[in-house]
């Protein structure tokens, strides 16, 4: 996780960092409703149609319409509602006061984000809308902004949900315990507070408040799917506990369903929270199992096939073969497909990183395995890097191996209660990216020696770990020029392939 000023730890903070934040639209769609609100024969309901495709934008919508006075008593539940009583001029005018990105320059937690919500609205209208035809509207936006805070802290913070996605999806560890080291509470009660002061439809906070703090008959209902398979057995259960019977038919419920069923998807389909939202979800429409999960796996396609984006993960990739031979990885978790580089020697690259994730390791010692790393970093395209390892107190990190750097740096030594900098780094695995934009920030906080050995305003710093230690620090650059996403990228692959080795290495790093 990259290194910042500690962030807000209260909920009164994070909400005034996150509620009045604009959020980015990607300036082809910014265009395209830009033309539409300027065109009379547009109606509203194919504006509205038109911002599906633009989901912060809708988010900008619905929220300003709903701060009028008007709308405290009675808040809009669609878009369509919404652009009536704020207006097009008004609604023009919000347009314009929002950011307009390149669709490649938006941040790619963001962009990942918001293809996991327009997934859940595919599944919510394909699964509920038909069922509950007059609810259509209000299933329909529901699933698509039910996710609407998290998609503010992904532009305000996008290392936290990085970090959130690598501990939580790609390490198991326990979302309460990462949430409150992250963000100083929990998520889901940020999420509440956020979308109570944006007055965000109803179902969303009752969606919000049952998993975050009402959640008694959900737990009713996923024990009960899980137990009974069978609809008559199902049936006479719930016959049993008429409250768990007359929660079940509520509507409010579908977009939840619908969200959970993405995100499971998104992690695995063949886990175990996927079967369990299946199981529910079956449970609730009284459908049997098997005919659900054709259904859903039938509706990611569809989406995929509508929103799919090359940058990010789409669930539905992952049915084209067996289950878990493709799935989402976090952006640092260890993998074993790498993706060519921007520069450099792109063949020769993929076969060091192959050699480094070789399984059990081919290095007889340390010095060959530091010897593939570097000439993999050199072969991404970077120019110059030094690879330190720390000793055993973590005092002091040596370089052991690098290239591109001054004679005289070559044996460069840091000790580490010198710099703030260091001791995070080596506290646990993170990466740090610093550019222009926020060397003033970290430039005391670098040791000199390592100004020194690398100058210049751009330079990747990335701590690796072998089991719950970190034992090794990477710092590149590109002789500082900027490095852009895909040498970022690149570089990040090739750190994944060398943490890996150390983890295959057999045992810790001799010093």
């Amino acid at each position: 996780m990259p290194i910042q000023t500690p962030d807000p730890q209260r909920l009164a903070s994070w909400l005034q960092l996150l509620e009045e934040l604009p959020l980015p639209v990607p300036a082809e769609q910014h265009e395209r409703v830009r033309r539409a609100l300027a065109d009379n024969r547009r109606s509203l309901r194919d504006i509205a149609d038109l911002l599906q495709d633009c989901p912060t934008l809708a988010l900008a919508i619905l929220r300003e319409a709903n701060r009028a006075r008007m709308a405290r008593d009675n808040p809009a539940e669609s878009l369509e509602v919404a652009l009536s009583r704020l207006g097009l001029v008004r609604a023009t005018a919000l347009l314009e006061s929002l950011p307009s990105v390149p669709a490649a320059q938006m941040p790619p937690a963001l962009g990942q984000m918001l293809l996991i919500s327009r997934h859940a609205m595919h599944q919510a209208s394909g699964l509920f809308a038909s069922r509950l035809a007059r609810l259509w509207q209000e299933i329909h936006w529901g699933s698509l902004l039910i996710l609407a805070p998290v998609w503010a802290l992904a532009t305000a913070r996008p290392e936290l949900l990085e970090e959130w996605q690598q501990q939580v999806l790609g390490e198991g560890r326990a979302s309460a315990e990462v949430e409150q080291e992250l963000l100083g509470m929990r998520l889901l009660p940020l999420c509440a507070a956020l979308a109570e002061r944006w007055r965000l439809p109803e179902w969303i906070g009752q969606g919000l408040r049952l998993l975050g703090e009402d959640h008694e008959l959900l737990v009713r209902a996923l024990h009960l799917a899980h137990a009974e398979s069978e609809p008559l057995a199902q049936q006479q259960r719930l016959d049993a506990d008429p409250e768990l019977a007359r929660w079940l038919t509520r509507p409010a419920n579908t977009i939840l369903l619908a969200n959970s069923l993405a995100m499971a998807a998104h992690q695995s389909w063949g886990g175990p929270h996927m079967l369990r939202w299946q199981r529910l979800t079956a449970l609730y429409l009284q459908e049997p199992l098997e005919a659900l999960q054709q259904q859903v796996h039938t509706l990611a396609v569809e989406s995929a096939r509508r929103d799919a984006d090359a940058r990010y993960w789409h669930p539905a990739q992952a049915l084209l073969w067996p289950w878990d031979s493709q799935r989402w990885q976090p952006r640092h978790a260890p993998a074993a497909a790498t993706p060519a580089p921007a520069a450099g020697n792109p063949g020769q690259w993929r076969r060091l990183c192959a050699e480094l994730l070789r399984a059990p390791s081919p290095f007889g010692n340390l010095a060959p395995l530091l010897e593939c790393a570097a000439e993999a970093l050199h072969a991404c395209g970077l120019d110059r890097a030094v690879l330190l390892l720390a000793d055993r107190q973590q005092n002091l990190l040596q370089a052991r191996r690098s290239f591109g750097l001054a004679p005289a740096e070559q044996n460069l030594q840091l000790p580490v209660a010198a710099s703030q900098l260091l001791r995070r780094l080596l506290e646990r695995p993170a990466r740090l990216h610093l550019t222009p934009a926020n060397m003033a920030e970290y430039s005391a906080l670098l040791p000199g020696r390592l100004k020194a050995a690398l100058p210049g305003d751009h330079l990747l710093l990335r701590s690796l770990a072998r089991g719950q230690r970190v034992v090794m620090l990477v710092v590149a650059d590109r002789h500082g020029h900027p490095i852009g996403e895909v040498q970022g990228q690149a570089f990040d692959k090739t750190c994944q392939c060398i943490e890996r080795a150390l983890q295959q290495f057999g045992a810790a790093p001799a010093q």
